[in-house]
């Protein structure tokens, strides 16, 4: 498996920020970490080796990042409108910076994104927010309303972040609302230890998608399926393998 690692500053969030590419060739996929995650967790925790078989084959191609996640979502210490802001950076730095590296490495076709825990709040929101950049998403076990991970507050950026927020209100001539009716989006949750949150934030945003006649795969994993890495090892492949 071809593998590097590539670093440079970034302007937006005034730090070097590392990025891990897995694979030579095929669909580019930005991959979030979980919550305070790093750029070498989806190896470090066996999701590489899980997702090897459609790299290996020149079908996918990984883009692991570093989240900021200890400054912004889980740090409650801080003033809600200073970690949204920030957040917002990260999420330009994302889109500016490193999307377009993706793209022109496939040919400026769209991209996608998977995530995990809070990366798949992170990978659904970029999908949701630039579907004229993204084609597909995998979201496991992720939380939808951003609302709830600061506590209640609302802002003009906390919406803009808040997919179950976003999509309620979209108005149906919306053009983004075609771009996701062609697109592929997987939403999966366990109803095992650690999933009740996720439970019922998946649930929501089922509605809302339902409500707004946009067609995803949301599917419910069994009670014995917990919020953890095993279960994330078998659900990334499953899903992929839907669409490569």
């Amino acid at each position: 498996m071809q593998i590097k690692e590539l670093n440079w500053y970034s302007e937006r969030l005034h730090r070097d920020m590392p990025v891990k590419v897995y694979g030579h060739a095929g669909k580019s996929c930005l991959v979030i970490p979980s919550q305070d995650g790093k750029h070498n967790d989806f190896e470090g925790f066996g999701m590489v080796d899980a997702c090897a078989p459609f790299i290996e084959e020149g079908k996918l191609r990984l883009y692991c990042v570093d989240t900021i996640d200890a400054e912004t979502w889980s740090c409650t210490w801080k003033n809600a409108r200073d970690r949204i802001v920030l957040h917002e950076d990260w999420m330009q730095y994302l889109v500016q910076e490193v999307l377009p590296l993706m793209e022109k490495e496939n040919k400026n076709q769209k991209a996608m994104t998977m995530g995990c825990s809070m990366g798949a709040f992170h990978a659904a929101n970029l999908f949701f927010r630039f579907p004229d950049r993204f084609d597909t998403t995998i979201c496991l076990s992720g939380i939808y309303d951003a609302s709830q991970v600061l506590g209640g507050y609302m802002d003009d950026l906390v919406y803009l972040n808040s997919p179950y927020h976003c999509l309620q209100n979209m108005p149906e001539d919306h053009p983004y609302m075609s771009l996701y009716r062609r697109s592929n989006m997987f939403f999966c949750v366990g109803q095992g230890a650690w999933e009740d949150e996720l439970l019922a934030d998946t649930r929501k945003l089922d509605g809302v998608l339902h409500a707004k006649g946009i067609p995803a795969f949301v599917d419910y994993w069994g009670y014995d399926v917990a919020h953890d890495w095993n279960w994330w090892q078998k659900q990334a492949p499953y899903f992929l393998g839907k669409i490569l």
